[in-house]
């Protein structure tokens, strides 16, 4: 495998977006193993993606206007509602009893980083732009999947990597002044993310 594919597919995954915030929001709400789940789940979601592109079904997805439509404004419903969840918990500056988050966390979690990954198309975008440049257009299937896989293989490690170290610090984010500041950040940055996607044609 080029040594050129694995740094791009390494800088797309270092680059800050909504997975990082994601998993930051959810570590620090539900726990590390909610954080955990937010990480695998994004990472199955993604190497759907994966699959989709790499057996051709993504190309008939992106060519499919109302199709690819229908997931963008998915996307942009699901981003904004947590969003504007990060800015209300921010507000209101009151949270659920850990024991009780923590029994939920797991499933929760897992749920948002699923939702989080699939409804974002331009994942979509992203594999049958980058991968013909490395497998050609007529390369096998298989090719094409263990090139594809690459990219929720890497961001999974990098996810949880990240949810380990976020939860190292969880004592300190924890503190309500820290939490509800985070809150309020994660929050507008949500919003902007989905007003962003809206915008896009």
């Amino acid at each position: 495998m080029p040594l050129e594919f694995l740094a791009i597919v390494l800088m797309v995954v270092l680059i800050p977006g909504v997975d990082q915030l994601m998993v930051l929001r959810n570590t620090l709400a539900k726990g590390r193993v909610a954080g955990l789940a937010t990480a695998i789940g994004i990472g199955t979601a993604s190497s759907v993606q994966a699959l989709l592109a790499s057996l051709g079904i993504g190309a008939v997805i992106v060519a499919s206007q109302p199709v690819f439509e229908a997931i963008r404004w998915l996307g942009v419903a699901y981003l904004l509602w947590m969003g504007f969840s990060s800015l209300r918990s921010a507000v209101r500056g009151t949270y659920e009893d850990e024991t009780d988050t923590a029994a939920r966390g797991p499933l929760l979690g897992f749920r948002d980083g699923v939702l989080c990954n699939i409804t974002n198309p331009k994942m979509l975008v992203f594999y049958l732009a980058l991968l013909p440049q490395f497998v050609g257009a007529t390369g096998p299937v298989v090719q094409w999947v263990l090139f594809a896989m690459m990219v929720p293989l890497l961001g999974t490690l990098f996810l949880i990597a990240l949810t380990l170290l976020i939860d190292f610090a969880r004592r300190i984010l924890l503190k309500r002044i820290v939490r509800r500041t985070i809150d309020g950040t994660t929050g507008l940055l949500l919003v902007a993310f989905g007003l962003r996607l809206a915008r896009e044609a």
